[in-house]
Formats: structure tokens, sequence, C-alpha cells
């Protein structure tokens, strides 16, 4: 049938690519279009950094934008944004693919964007913004859409950016509201702001219009048209189509029928066939038109010629290649199109969607295929395709679009599919998020399922039971048999079978096994090692190493290091959970061969990720306060060592049962009793504290830090006040240069 998804086809083209490219090149601008010569002029030689440019649809934003960049002498950086930037791990990668197109710098700078949403603000956004700082030449970044983001964390990550961008570079940004950024910078005298009024024609810009939609405009009536549509560059462009196609222009620009956008949209098409209307509207539900996909949303062949034609006749239609492969409607068009469409064609607009969505799933861009399928009622597939990518979602550090997902489906229809629940409680465990963790790992211990989940897994009872065994809820005994009883049911072909390996090798430590627990990190990582999940590598690894390092075997111990840590930075992994016990291995070789400065780095990785590692997954979260705290004592830092102690005291009284883990702690703890002298320092940062200093680079208030981080006003000014005291500074300005210099914040 013709709504079904289509079987699997020839390989394509890399889609996902063709589609990066729209949103990095500036559009070519349109022939024939107003100059805005004047505003651009005014902006560009203003001196400031940054130029906002807000104003409601129709006013020429991104016309105005693609002239500049076609005229601007620095090299620019262009980034058109879409819904599925809307997550700073999207966000981030995205500017800095721009930048390094626009300057030539290091294509490294991409991968080390790569990184957990929550950790977005305190290592890749500084890191950007320090690369933007320190650019070999002046550079033009322009953003266009800036209204597509609403996540706050994606304003709190571009405003760090903006901070880093040098005098002699500019930072342009379209807008329908006005940009989270402009009070602040407003309050510098930093930015120059172009609204409604600076981007209203005027009786001159009326005339041209008007001349070239080939519509004759009396002199005297070019003033009033203007006054009637206050400029506003699409009703001037309506108003002249229309004027076009009457003999009574006068009557169409001062009659008494108001300039209602859906009126003058209307009137406009009444010309054109109705398959070019049907055209026009069913396509509406597209962000990005290509013919391809034209051709399978509108069960046809010719949409490469509609395009073309619609190209050269009408200003709506907008190219965002120089190929002329992929197109886009003007926004304010495609609103009255979509509402055109539910007006006259209601029951035809979720199987649009579905078209759509095939179409995306076939081209091997899956989530651009969920989006389109959140718009319709099936959710039983929406759930399925989430499930399928939700863990490689997860990897990419796009927490925020799987968080977003998971809203839009609803508990309802989750709780339907508990294959997923178990993923979204893995990804929720592995970012700190410790509430929406123990939420979804209740659905699952409640949850059945008898189907093949759409994730990979051997069953839904597998994966609860790996889930359910690395949370350790009910002690080392039950956490072996949930391990043994995934590991047997995961084959070897399962590309879950390496994280059921590494789970096992946990539960073997929680045992006292460390013989066997070794050589099922072993098998785990040279599985994933050949599936390139690096995590579990890494994961894998660092136990392996430690467990060489308390065995003496330092040998060992230095190849697992080197090939993890390798590993680690080509992957752009510093922000990951999973990866944390790699840095407190790193900093005990480091010790161990007598690098101070090494270890000192690696304990400040270490230490910053205990923000995210807690008690939702204990065996993780106290090996790395464990071992991180021995490589201090070896530092002389006995103090920090007993601070660790006691957040591990906070992980055991909600995980009280682990076993040999348990007695290694109560060893350690008598060794550092006796521990006399070292270094005279202070607490370290509390995890807390970890979240909120981050914060610290925005301009956002006490209370709007507070907003965000879900605690209270006094929490934040208490916590503010305890980390301005432990760096020793007395301000926010002063609290980020110490945190970066230390390594507890930036790269």
């Amino acid at each position: 049938m013709a709504d079904s998804p289509p079987a699997p086809g020839p390989p394509r083209l890399d889609l996902d690519a063709l589609l990066l490219e729209t949103k990095l090149t500036a559009p070519t601008p349109r022939a024939g279009l107003v100059s805005r010569a004047g505003p651009i002029s005014r902006a560009r030689g203003d001196g400031r950094r940054v130029v906002a440019i807000s104003a409601p649809a129709g006013y020429g934003k991104s016309s105005l934008l693609a002239e500049w960049a076609a005229t601007e002498t620095r090299s620019v950086a262009w980034i058109s944004l879409d819904r599925l930037d809307d997550d700073p791990a999207a966000l981030l990668p995205l500017i800095a693919a721009a930048y390094v197109r626009a300057v030539g710098g290091d294509a490294r700078l991409v991968t080390d964007m790569s990184s957990m949403g929550p950790s977005m603000l305190g290592r890749a956004a500084p890191q950007l913004a320090s690369a933007l700082r320190n650019s070999p030449m002046p550079f033009a970044m322009m953003i266009d859409d800036l209204h597509e983001l609403r996540a706050p964390a994606c304003h709190d990550v571009l405003s760090v950016l903006v901070s880093g961008v040098p005098k002699g570079s500019l930072f342009v940004a379209t807008s329908r509201h006005e940009q989270p950024h402009v009070p602040w910078l407003r309050a510098s005298d930093d930015v120059v702001e172009l609204g409604a009024g600076d981007l209203a024609l005027d009786a001159a810009g009326a005339t041209q219009v008007f001349a070239l939609a080939k519509a004759p405009l009396a002199p005297e009536l070019a003033q009033a048209v203007v006054e009637r549509t206050e400029g506003w560059p699409v009703g001037l462009h309506l108003a002249a189509l229309l004027a076009r196609d009457r003999p009574d222009a006068t009557a169409v620009v001062s009659g008494d029928d108001p300039y209602v956008t859906d009126y003058l949209y209307r009137e406009s098409l009444a010309s054109l066939p109705e398959d070019t209307r049907r055209f026009l509207r069913r396509t509406s539900v597209l962000e990005r038109l290509s013919a391809e996909l034209c051709d399978r949303l509108l069960e046809t062949t010719n949409s490469q010629g509609v395009l073309r034609e619609l190209e050269a006749s009408h200003a709506f239609l907008i190219p965002l290649d120089r190929h002329r492969r992929w197109y886009r409607y003007h926004g304010l068009f495609r609103e009255f199109l979509r509402g055109e469409l539910r007006r006259s064609e209601p029951e035809i607009e979720e199987r649009l969607h579905t078209r759509a969505a095939d179409w995306y799933e076939a081209s091997a861009s899956a989530p651009n295929a969920v989006e389109h399928l959140l718009l319709t009622s099936d959710r039983g597939r929406t759930v399925r395709l989430v499930n399928r990518l939700a863990l490689p979602v997860y990897e990419s550090g796009q927490v925020a679009t799987l968080t977003r997902w998971l809203d839009t489906l609803g508990d309802e229809a989750i709780a339907a599919y508990p294959p997923i629940a178990a993923i979204a409680g893995w990804a929720a465990g592995l970012t700190g998020q410790v509430r929406q963790a123990e939420r979804w790992a209740s659905i699952v211990e409640n949850a059945e399922f008898e189907g093949t989940p759409a994730d990979g897994t051997a069953s839904f009872a597998s994966a609860r039971a790996m889930m359910r065994s690395f949370m350790c809820p009910a002690g080392p005994e039950q956490c072996l048999v949930d391990a043994e009883f995934a590991l047997a049911a995961e084959p070897s072909w399962s590309p879950w079978r390496d994280l059921a390996l590494a789970v096992a090798g946990e539960a073997l430590l929680l045992a006292g096994d460390d013989e066997a627990a070794d050589a099922r990190f072993a098998e785990a990582s040279a599985l994933a090692r050949a599936a390139g999940n690096w995590e579990i590598m890494a994961i894998a690894d660092a136990e392996r190493a430690l467990l060489a390092m308390d065995h003496g075997s330092w040998q060992l111990a230095a190849q697992l290091v080197d090939h993890t840590s390798s590993a680690i930075d080509a992957q752009g992994m510093h922000d990951y959970a999973a990866v944390s016990l790699a840095f407190a291995a790193a900093a005990r070789l480091a010790l161990h061969r007598g690098d101070r400065t090494w270890a000192r780095r690696e304990v400040a990785r270490a230490m910053r990720a205990r923000a995210i590692c807690t008690y939702i997954h204990p065996m993780l979260a106290v090996r790395l306060r464990l071992h991180t705290a021995i490589a201090h004592v070896a530092m002389g830092a006995a103090p920090t060592a007993r601070h660790l102690m006691r957040e591990i005291d906070d992980i055991l009284a909600q995980r009280p049962a682990l076993g040999a883990l348990t007695h290694e702690v109560s060893r350690f703890r008598a060794v550092l009793d006796a521990a006399v002298g070292g270094v005279a320092a202070g607490p370290p940062l509390t995890p807390a504290e970890l979240r909120l200093l981050p914060y610290l680079q925005t301009h956002l208030s006490m209370p709007e830090i507070g907003e965000r981080l879900f605690v209270s006003r006094n929490t934040v000014r208490t916590e503010v006040s305890s980390i301005y005291r432990k760096l020793g500074v007395s301000s926010r300005t002063e609290a980020v240069e110490r945190a970066t210099a230390i390594g507890l914040l930036g790269g």
C-alpha cells in the first residue's frame, strides 16, 4: 500500500550530509529584491560585536542576512537553524563546523563539541568560545532563525559563545522574537538592534516592489500603500501581485479590505492552477523540500519541474543550496499553506507526515522521520523508532532531543512499550538525572513486554536485568543474578552483548571475584572496540587498568590507560559518566610515573565527573571517588580524599549493600585515617556546586540559575558563596577564570 513503509532500497547519498550543507551555506540573494544596504551598512560599521535582527515574519530578515553575507569582507560562518538544532549537543557542533569552514581552523574542534547535554555548558561551550576569542582572522558569524531555539540550555551556551566573539568580528542573528542575549549586551552598549521599523520599506521601496512585479504604481499611491501596510515587505509584495493581476490597482492598494495575511496569500494564489495550489498545500508539512521527497509525499514524478516553476515565479520559495536540490517556503507563507491544508484537506495531513517519515527513514535520516511521526497518531510506530534511535541519540550527547521525544510521546505510550523506558533510565542515570532515572526504573520494574524490542536487545527481560544489575538496588547477590541472566540472554551477535559483559564484570567485582571480572571486562572491551561502542570499551578497560594497578601489573595498566585515553580524546567523550573511571586510572598511572602535571589534569577531570556520577549507578560512583581519593593521597591531599570518602558514605546510605566494594572502601579508610600532614587545602567543590559552576559564565541572575537547576534562590546564593570561598575569589568573573585555570571548566 502507498502509506506503508517502503522496503529497503539501494544505498543512497548521505542525506544528513546534504541537509547539513544546506544549513551551513548562505543562500544566494534573490535577484531584484529591494536592497537592504542601508541597514547593513549601519550595523556593519557601528563597531559593536553583536547585531540582533528581530522582527515578526515577513520583514525580510533572512533576505537581509543573505545580502549581508554576499557582501561581507570578513570570513562568514553561516548557520540556518531548525527544530532538530534545539539541543546544545546539536547546536554547538553545528556552530563549530560553520566556524571551521569559515576560518579554516582545526577540524578536531567539531569533534571536541561531542559532549553530554548536561555538560555542554561546562566544557564544550567555553572551549568553543576560547577558539572564537583566539580566531586567526576576523569573522562574521551569522545565525538565521534563532527563534527555533526554545530550550533554555541552548541560549545558555549561546551566551557563552557571544562572550567569546572578539573585537573586529561579528555575531549576527535573526529572530522573530527578542533575543535572550540582547538585554545584557544592551547594558554594556555592545549590540546593534534592528527591528521592524528598521526593516520596513518606504515609498521608494514600495515603488521598486511594484515595478519588479510588473504592476504600475502611481507616485501618489506609493506613500498610501506604505502607510496601509506599515511598510511590511510581505504585505507590499502581495499587494503588488494583486495589483498586477487586476485592472483596478488603485482599489487593491487603497480599498476597504484589510491587508490580512491569509486574505493576501489566498488572493495571490487565486490565479494558480488547482494542481499547483494542491502541491503548495500538501508540501507545507515539510520544513525543507526536495524533488524526491515531494514525489514521495504526493505520489507523483514531476516535482522537480514544479519546484523550478515556483522558484521562477514565486518569491516565497527559497533555494537552500547552489545546486537547487533543496528549498524551503518563506516561514509566514508556510504557516498560511498549513492553515489552508487543514481547512480544505484535514483528512490527508497525517498521511502526508507518514509518507515524509517513510522517505526519511528509508533515506537513513531517522531523526527527521521521528519529527514527522510525532505529528501523527501512530504512537506504536513512533515509539518503536524512538526506541531504536534512543541509544545512538544518547551516545551523541543529544539528551535534550531524547527527552523532548519522550515528553511528546507521553507516559501512556511509553508504558505501552516499556523497552523505551529502559533506555530512558540508562540515559537519565548516566547524565546525573536522579529523579528521572528512578521514575523510569519504577516503570521498567513493574512492566511486562513479550515482543522483541526495536533497540536490538534479546528481550525486555534482558534489558531490565542489565539496568537493574547496574543500579544494584537489591545488593550484590541479586546484582550477579541479573547480570548472569542478561549475559545468557544476549547472544554473541547481539549489539548489547558488550554491555551485558561489562555489567557482569561489575557484578563480579562486587562478588569479590577479580579474576573472573577481569575476563568479562576483557571480552567486553574486545567486542565494544570491534563495534565502535567506545563507552563500553572505556569503562571495561578502565576497570581492568585499576585491577592491574591493585595487583602491581603497571605495564598492563599503562597499555590499557593509553588505549582508553586515546579513544576518549578521539571520540570527544570527556563528559560521559561511563568513561569517568578512566580519568582516575590515568591519574594513578601518572603519579606512578612521577608525572604530577598529567596527574593534576586527570584528577581535575575525575573531580568534574562526580557531578553526574550518582548513587543511581553506585559501583561507578563509588569506584570513581575511591580511586580519585587514592590519587589525592598520593599527591599529599588527604583532606580532599577525606571529603570524597564522605561523599562515598552518602552513596552507601542509598545503596548500603555493595559487597566487596564496601570492604575495599573500609580498607582505604583505614589507610586514610593513618595519613597525616599533606596539603592544607579546603574541601573541593561538591557535585551540586559543580553543576552550578558553569552557569557563572552566563549572564543569568541568581533566580534564573535556580530555575535552571530546580533549586531555590537561597540555595543558589549559598552554593555560589561556597564556590567563591573554595576558589578564593570574590566575583563571578574571577570564579570562572580560576575554575578554567584548574580544569573545572573548559577543555
